[in-house]
């Protein structure tokens, strides 16, 4: 992979329309993102929108929305009541193709759902170049660059079925792997069923099987920045309990010549929430059996943490940001209290009436942080920190284009 396509954030722009709280919004990703507002803004379903494509992609779409509780539940309640939602992802991948993924999914009467628009366009690189897309609506091909397609059903998602064709493949790959984490302490903590280890699990229920299929590299830097966050740990690594694992851990004790062994049901809830984020974002790219992750969410990683733990945190994140995108929600001032975090790298989320607004930071803010009069989690602390209204403003002319392109509307 090149220094060159290694820059370029996996997913370069979102754009929402009526999922859950958002009525819309559209937004430019960097490889390390903040999502900062209070709770109940809104930042949450950001994620949980690009999760809802991973997952109707790697299940299917009727699982996702059922996970969800049903199409009424992900489509914004208001009182125009829209009957759809509809997302759209522009990204790039690491071989330096770029294109965009695009679907609107319409409510039926009871607990109905139709795809109504469904769009994939990719322009392949290196040389020579080449440009693969379809679009369809309602079950139908309407156009596409390649002939012989696979059929096409009103409700599922047709890059499921296309992911059996080498044209559109990599996007499938890259976007069903993507993945948002919540981590449970509780549940780290308990033994768990080997599996392949090849993707941690949002809750971080296989997170021996991940670590134990992990190299020597990416065990080593989790146990680099863990003794920093906890300095009387010095490594981790997995156990085998009979027909189960676990993850062991080392400390040491003052005065004895060996650290001494603890198991993750020893371990606190902060020690053990700080491994499953450093498992998450640094989870090895080098398993030849798997796809590595292009993009992972954190929901508040500096839950459970000192504070004092924010500034080896950051630091992880912008090491693992080099391989991986990461967004991370937060309302944590001292994560955000570094003054290095660049303005571009933050989305202001606050939540109006029941609606999300997500963008970047106001005008205001970002003329105190050029000055360096505060810091972001500054503005955080005095309740300043706002999104720039023109961004969640869906009649914008830069906004008022269609999720999807090909089809001309």
């Amino acid at each position: 992979m090149s220094a060159l396509h290694r820059s370029k954030p996996f997913i370069r722009r979102v754009t929402i329309r009526n999922y859950r709280s958002i009525a819309f919004c559209q937004v430019e990703l960097q490889r390390l993102m903040f999502l900062v507002g209070p709770n109940g803004a809104g930042k949450s379903n950001f994620l949980d929108a690009l999760c809802f494509v991973a997952d109707a992609l790697r299940t299917s779409l009727d699982h996702a929305l059922r996970d969800r509780g049903t199409i009424k539940e992900v489509r914004r309640r208001s009182g125009g009541h829209p009957n759809h939602f509809a997302l759209r992802l522009d990204f790039s991948l690491p071989d330096g193709s770029e294109g965009h993924y695009s679907l609107r999914v319409d409510s039926k009467p009871g607990r109905g759902y139709a795809v109504q628009n469904e769009e994939c366009l990719i322009h392949t690189g290196p040389l020579p170049a080449q440009t693969h897309f379809y679009h369809v609506s309602s079950g139908s091909v309407i156009d596409s660059s390649v002939k012989i397609l696979p059929a096409a059903l009103p409700d599922r998602l047709f890059l499921v079925a296309a992911s059996g064709l080498p044209e559109f493949r990599p996007v499938f790959d890259a976007l069903s792997r993507m993945e948002v984490y919540n981590l449970n302490p509780n549940v780290i903590a308990l033994p768990q069923s080997p599996d392949p280890g090849d993707l941690l699990r949002r809750d971080g229920s296989n997170s021996a099987s991940v670590l134990q299929q992990s190299d020597d590299d990416t065990r080593r830097r989790i146990s680099h920045y863990l003794s920093r966050i906890v300095p009387t740990v010095s490594t981790v690594e997995t156990k085998v309990l009979g027909a189960q694992e676990t993850i062991e851990f080392r400390q040491n004790v003052k005065g004895q010549t060996y650290p001494w062994r603890f198991l993750a049901s020893s371990m606190s809830d902060g020690t053990l929430r700080a491994f499953g984020i450093l498992l998450a974002i640094f989870q090895s790219d080098k398993n030849p059996t798997s796809y590595p992750p292009l993009l992972i969410g954190l929901e508040e990683p500096e839950m459970a943490l000192h504070p004092a733990a924010a500034g080896i945190l950051l630091a992880a994140l912008r090491e693992a940001s080099q391989k991986v995108q990461i967004l991370v929600t937060s309302h944590s001032p001292d994560l955000l209290d570094n003054p290095d975090i660049e303005m571009d790298s933050v989305l202001a989320v606050e939540n109006d009436d029941s609606l999300t607004r997500l963008g970047p930071i106001d005008s205001a803010g970002r003329e105190i942080l050029k000055q360096n009069l505060f810091t972001v989690g500054e503005l955080l602390r005095q309740n300043q920190l706002a999104p720039d209204p023109v961004s969640v403003i869906d009649t914008h002319p830069e906004r008022r284009r269609n999720l999807f392109d090909l089809n001309g509307h």
